[in-house]
């Protein structure tokens, strides 16, 4: 079948790796695909064996921007589309714009979060054959908001790419992130990974590094993550908070990094200490490699994490609560190890890339077939 994939977006994140995976992923299992997003699109530094022909580059400013929706629709009647799969709300109208007076062509959309949609929207979503929630949680979201109907709706979690996370060379990764960060080779990491906005709860991590450091002086915080684009608030508050706590030699803060897995495999613990998570893909790609992790109980990471046994849930905001499932985990080896490979199972039996593939393109399949019949 031939794939038109949509992305606006202006940096990396959950969802954009989500992307990456899917597109990946169709390609290998022979389908055709065409991918339209910006032409500053980080996106395209992870595109370098794409088909330059089949990477259209579009303003795709926002909702509203009629010179790229009728580009989208040139790229379907052009292509012979299939599919038109959207991912950002923005994009949503756009896609739904190039799909219609086609007599072929099918819309997706995924919702990769659980913000309330526009009432704008509504009408979007009338348009398409399914709409792809990457949690139960973002399902029940659609369902609450009246603006899809529940047969029209398909969970479908997102998956990692488990031989990217393995663990065989986590002496190498453990030692280069050492040698980056500058410590010994005794030293326990605590890392973080997530976009560097409130949401993400990173002050809390830090507050909690905090205590945990006073008790324990060979273990370091590692925080990495990147600021949408043009606005280092986050970033400067947060490093502001390391300063005031007397914490820049014990919390890092590290942007810009190109790929996390050498990060994971060499933390001895993952936290994320989120307020709010749709799904969690980090927690994931943590468990894939192997790490035991500490997160707040968000939507999603109740769907992902089972407490006490591939990982530790704690309530949202409870900075007391993270510093004791820290510490109690940094004070056991055998407990690490223990939910460490719990975790790798659950990511192993669960979130395979390839199962997310698969189930989206059967997903693709379905609305050609019921158009068919």
């Amino acid at each position: 079948m031939n794939i038109l994939q949509i992305s606006s977006a202006g940096s990396i994140g959950g969802g954009e790796r989500h992307l990456l995976d899917l597109v990946s992923g169709l390609v290998h299992r022979g389908q055709s695909v065409d991918l339209a997003v910006r032409p500053l699109s980080p996106l395209r530094s992870h595109l370098s064996t794409f088909p330059v022909t089949r990477l259209h580059l579009l303003p795709l400013r926002n909702a509203m921007d009629l010179s790229s929706a009728l580009a989208l629709r040139r790229l379907v009647r052009e292509r012979s589309i299939d599919i038109v799969h959207a991912h950002l709300a923005r994009d949503y109208p756009l896609a739904a714009f190039a799909v219609r007076g086609s007599a072929n062509a099918k819309l997706i959309l995924t919702r990769h979060v659980l913000f309330r949609l526009s009432r704008f929207n509504r009408l979007t979503f009338g348009r398409a054959a399914y709409a792809i929630a990457v949690s139960e949680a973002v399902r029940q979201g659609l369902l609450a908001q009246r603006i899809i109907s529940d047969e029209r709706i398909r969970v479908i979690h997102n998956g990692v790419d488990l031989d990217r996370f393995a663990r065989p060379d986590r002496i190498d990764s453990l030692q280069l992130a050492h040698k980056q960060l500058g410590v010994g080779p005794d030293t326990l990491l605590v890392g973080s990974v997530g976009s560097l906005v409130p949401l993400k709860g990173h002050e809390d991590f830090i507050l909690a590094a905090f205590v945990v450091a006073k008790t324990m002086p060979n273990v370091h915080f590692v925080i990495v993550g990147d600021e949408p684009p043009g606005d280092e608030y986050t970033f400067n508050s947060l490093n502001r908070l390391i300063d005031q706590l007397s914490l820049s030699g014990r919390v890092h803060l590290l942007r810009l990094v190109p790929d996390v897995a050498p990060w994971l495999r060499a933390f001895d613990l993952f936290v994320s200490a989120s307020h709010s998570e749709s799904f969690g893909l980090a927690i994931v790609e943590a468990m894939a490699a192997g790490c035991p992790v500490v997160a707040t109980d968000t939507e999603g990471a109740r769907e992902i994490l089972a407490d006490g046994s591939n990982g530790k849930l704690t309530p949202i905001g409870d900075v007391p609560g993270l510093v004791s499932s820290i510490s109690t985990l940094l004070a056991g080896s055998a407990l690490r190890q223990r939910m460490g490979v719990a975790a790798q199972r659950v990511a192993r039996e669960r979130f395979k890339v390839e199962r997310m593939v698969e189930q989206t393109e059967q997903l693709f399949q379905e609305a050609l077939d019921h158009k068919a019949g």
